[in-house]
């Protein structure tokens, strides 16, 4: 019987270092797990930096992941999520032509806003729950967008 995958977020607190995040993402890649969302950045007033990895696995499998990132020299700490607090920012660009209050009604309906207004575009900004701005993606299509971009989840636990 095989093990249900199931969406897991683990964060890895590292040593700010060459070679670091090289080392992490073989460990899923050498074990043929991908990796959904990455997301790095230096935690302010250290030299650590905090990893969110956003993956599908089984318990057994994220169990394995987590005590071989461990292993790893500049892991200071690893965290398998259950409760915690989990954000993704999304930036998209439509035609000016596009009707401008619908879209920013939507946007402020996911926590977000205009950001940017140019001759021939307007860019917006959504920062919620990733499966609201998989919702609000969805629902902005009637709107022609040119493009999409996805900062990939950041978390903390709780």
């Amino acid at each position: 019987m095989m093990e249900a995958s199931e969406r897991r977020v683990i964060s890895v607190i590292v040593v700010n270092e060459a070679s670091v995040l090289s080392r992490i993402t073989d460990l899923f890649s050498g074990r043929g797990y991908n990796i959904t969302s990455l997301t790095v950045a230096p935690i302010p007033d250290s030299r650590y930096s905090r990893l969110t990895i956003v993956t599908s696995g089984s318990i057994r499998v994220i169990e394995q992941i987590t005590k071989q990132l461990h292993k790893l020299i500049p892991v200071l700490r690893v965290y398998e999520h259950a409760d915690l607090v989990e954000k993704e920012m999304a930036l998209v660009k439509f035609p000016v032509t596009e009707n401008i209050t619908d879209i920013s009604t939507l946007c402020e309906a996911y926590n977000g806003k205009i950001v940017n207004v140019g001759e021939n575009v307007i860019i917006v900004m959504v920062a919620d729950e990733p499966k609201r701005v998989d919702n609000f993606l969805q629902v902005i299509k009637r709107y022609n967008p040119k493009e999409i971009v996805r900062s990939g989840a950041v978390a903390l636990e709780r």
